[in-house]
């Protein structure tokens, strides 16, 4: 994907930058629940005092799924309600799905987590860290080491979250150009030395797939993730049959929710020429997501297929130095590894029952109250369904 927009000229940007809805009451069917519906019971208060638009669940072990409901609506204005198949844009719920595709280039030889990102992207040789700024002058100096591949999926590597240019959304410019931009600003901190969230390190990540594959980003994923585990609804870009699955998005409004536009993307969501996010970009489903986690389930092997190495998975899943809790591209607490996303969506394989829990919702924010509604789903899943798995 290009929108021609000339990287020389991006570059020198980042050099001179460096309506209330009506309340509602669901009727919290779902469209199959071997729970009984006793999950969306439980979230069922939520919608009923509009802390909660609407929600698909998804519970699963390692070679099935053990249950999926929907509550609530997927256009409250619309009365239409929520159903087990809507799309919904997932956020950082990629950043797993890119460090995967990176981890695939690790098993083959093709890439080394310990490498210097310069190896892959030559723009970053030079790169400097920040020693002091103030609002006159800032100091600069070499840093101890260069970032590496695993600095970049573990968020030690000190890039900034974002590059000046990515404003007003995220995904205006081709990736080649948003990562070349971050080449150009300092580190905010030494490598290794702590850990800072940063969506520009999985974008390099993603650049780095395109430049040792050969191959676009996207379909790198389409071809050697997507279309292997049977990801049909997973994109960047959602068609039109899936936009009308779309749930809305909703934010904390005086009565409630309000509808909403999400932010950080360019309209219309199907315009080919908005970019890929290797950070945040992808749309899905619960059913989807639920196939790529139990990938990791089952150590990297799915329908009996291998996709990821076993190390590569342990590698993720494993805490790193400066950022304990994270992996690579993934978070973890030693039970549960996963991810969340901007506007609320979240999804983990908890590792002591052996279940995946995947709760897609899409709210920029929560009313009072409604940031419990996480917590009210896991607890539900686990009382339902770890009982047996002991």
């Amino acid at each position: 994907m290009t929108t021609g927009v000339s990287c020389r000229l991006v570059a020198l940007s980042v050099v001179l930058a460096a309506g209330i809805l009506p309340p509602v009451v669901c009727s919290g069917e779902a469209s199959s629940s071997a729970s009984g519906g006793r999950v969306t019971a439980v979230l069922q208060p939520f919608v009923s005092g509009h802390m909660l638009a609407g929600a698909v669940v998804l519970i699963a072990d390692k070679n099935n799924v053990l249950d999926v409901e929907a509550v609530g609506y997927a256009d409250v204005a619309a009365g239409k309600p929520m159903q087990t198949d809507c799309v919904f844009w997932i956020a950082s719920q990629s950043k797993p799905i890119t460090a995967t595709a990176l981890m695939m280039l690790v098993d083959e030889g093709k890439a080394k987590l310990d490498d210097p990102v310069e190896k892959y992207l030559p723009e970053f040789k030079g790169q400097m860290v920040v020693v002091e700024r103030d609002k006159e002058h800032v100091l600069l100096r070499k840093p101890k080491h260069p970032i590496t591949v695993r600095n970049v999926l573990s968020h030690t590597s000190g890039l900034p979250f974002a590059s000046p240019i990515e404003k007003p959304t995220l995904d205006l410019f081709p990736l080649e150009c948003r990562v070349r931009s971050y080449a150009m600003l300092p580190l905010e901190f030494e490598p290794d030395s702590k850990n800072a969230y940063a969506n520009a390190g999985i974008n390099t990540a993603g650049r780095i797939i395109e430049v040792v594959s050969g191959m676009p980003f996207e379909k790198f994923l389409d071809e050697r993730l997507f279309k292997p585990l049977g990801m049909k609804d997973t994109t960047f870009w959602p068609t039109g049959e899936q936009l009308q699955r779309l749930a809305k998005a909703y934010k904390p409004a005086k009565d409630g929710l309000e509808e909403c536009r999400i932010d950080q993307l360019k309209y219309p969501l199907d315009d080919p020429q908005r970019q890929p996010m290797p950070a945040g970009g992808l749309f899905s489903t619960a059913a989807d997501l639920s196939l790529f986690y139990r990938m990791i389930a089952n150590g990297g092997v799915f329908a009996g297929k291998r996709i990821l190495s076993e190390q590569a998975v342990r590698e993720m899943e494993s805490p790193q130095l400066a950022n304990p809790h994270y992996g690579l591209g993934m978070a973890t607490d030693g039970n549960q590894i996963g991810h969340a996303g901007a506007y609320g969506t979240d999804s983990c394989f908890e590792k002591k029952h052996g279940l995946i829990m995947i709760f897609l919702v899409q709210h920029a924010g929560w009313p009072k109250g409604g940031e419990n509604i996480l917590g009210a789903f896991h607890k539900a899943a686990l009382d339902t369904f770890a009982p047996r798995f002991p």
